[in-house]
C-alpha cells in the first residue's frame, strides 16, 4: 500500500477505535441520540469554516446535490440513528460484530452499484477477520439470544450497516464524478444531521445540555478528529483503494477500543481475544496486498508446463 494510503489508513482505525472512550463520556445527561446532532452539527460548522477559509468551491448541480444528500442520510444520519437503536437491545460488541459484515456489503454493492471487481484476497481477508471479530466478542455472542428483543436489535444493525455501505458506494460514485470530498462531506454531515434532527423530534427526545468540561471536550474531540478527520481519511480511502478493501478498517477500531480500555478500564484479555486479534491482523494483511492474480496463475501455469530438460 502507498505511503499516503497507509497514513490515512492508520488514521482513520486509531482514531475511530479512540472515538469509543470518547462517547462513553456523552453518555448520562443527555440522550445519545441528541448527543450525536449536536456532534454532526458541529462537525458540520467546521467544515463549513475550513471550506470558506480555504475558499473551496461550494457551487453543485442540484443531481448532484442530490447524490450528497443520498451520501449524507445514509452515512451521517439513518446508520447511526439505526445503530442507536440497535444497542437499546443489544450489547455493543454484538452491534460491532454485526457492523464488521460491512466489508461483505461493499464488496457485493460495489460489485452491483459501481461495476467493481470482486478480488478474492479481500473476500478471504473478510472471512477471516470477520472470524476474529466473532472470537474478540465471544463472550457477548455465546449468550446472544433470538428472542423478540435481540432479533428486533440483530435487523436494526443488519439495515444501520447496510446503510452505511450504502453511503460508501454514494460516495465513491460523488468521487467518481468528480466531487470532491471535503465539500461532499460538509453537505452530506448538513443532511446527515437533518435526518438525524427529524428523528429525535419524531423520537420525542429532549435537546439538554451538559455544560461539563468532559462532556464538551468529547464532543468536540468526535466533532473535530470523529467525524471531519476520520470520515475524511476513509472516504478518501474509500475513492482510492475502493470501498472493499477501504471498510476492512472497520474491524480494527474494535482492536484500538479494546486497547485503549486495557489501560483505562482495566480490560481483561481472554485466549480467544488474542487469537481474534492475531486472525484479524492476518486478514488485514490478506484484504490489502495488492495481488496480481492473473498473473500469478500465468507464471505458475509457465513453471508447471516448462519442458523437461534432456539429460
Amino acid at each position: 500500500m502507498p505511503t499516503r494510503n497507509l497514513f490515512l489508513y492508520t488514521l482513520t482505525v486509531f482514531i475511530w477505535g479512540s472515538t469509543w472512550l470518547g462517547i462513553k463520556f456523552q453518555l448520562g445527561h443527555v440522550d445519545p441520540l441528541v448527543s450525536v446532532v449536536y456532534r454532526f452539527c458541529l462537525a458540520t460548522a467546521l467544515l463549513f469554516a475550513w471550506c470558506g477559509l480555504r475558499g473551496l468551491k461550494m457551487r453543485f448541480t442540484l443531481r448532484d446535490h442530490l447524490f450528497i444528500a443520498l451520501q449524507g442520510a445514509c452515512l451521517f444520519g439513518v446508520n447511526y440513528w439505526l445503530v442507536y437503536l440497535a444497542e437499546v437491545h443489544l450489547t455493543s460488541g454484538i452491534v460491532a460484530v454485526v457492523f464488521s459484515t460491512i466489508v461483505f456489503w461493499n464488496i457485493l454493492n460495489g460489485r452491483i452499484f459501481l461495476s467493481a471487481p470482486i478480488r478474492g484476497n479481500v473476500v478471504a481477508g473478510a472471512v477471516l477477520g470477520i472470524m476474529g471479530i466473532g472470537l474478540v466478542f465471544w463472550p457477548e455472542l455465546s449468550e446472544f439470544s433470538l428472542d423478540d428483543a435481540g432479533f428486533k436489535g440483530f435487523l436494526l444493525s443488519v439495515t444501520a450497516t447496510l446503510m452505511a455501505s450504502l453511503g460508501n458506494i454514494l460516495s465513491a460514485r460523488n468521487q467518481r464524478h468528480g466531487l470532491p470530498v471535503v465539500q461532499t462531506n460538509a453537505y452530506g454531515m448538513a443532511y446527515g444531521v437533518l435526518s438525524l434532527l427529524a428523528a429525535a423530534m419524531v423520537a420525542g427526545k429532549h435537546f439538554g445540555f451538559d455544560p461539563s468540561p468532559t462532556y464538551i471536550l468529547s464532543l468536540v474531540y468526535l466533532a473535530l478528529f470523529g467525524s471531519v478527520v476520520a470520515f475524511g481519511c476513509y472516504l478518501t480511502l474509500v475513492g482510492r483503494i475502493g470501498a472493499d478493501r477501504a471498510a476492512y478498517a472497520s474491524l480494527l477500531f474494535p482492536i484500538v477500543a479494546l486497547a485503549i480500555s486495557t489501560l483505562f478500564e482495566d480490560y481483561r484479555w481472554s485466549l480467544p481475544a488474542v487469537t481474534g486479534v492475531a486472525v484479524i491482523l492476518a486478514g488485514n494483511a490478506l484484504s490489502l496486498a495488492k495481488l496480481d492474480l492473473p498473473a500469478l496463475r500465468m507464471r505458475l501455469f509457465r513453471k508447471t508446463c516448462r519442458p523437461l530438460k534432456a539429460k
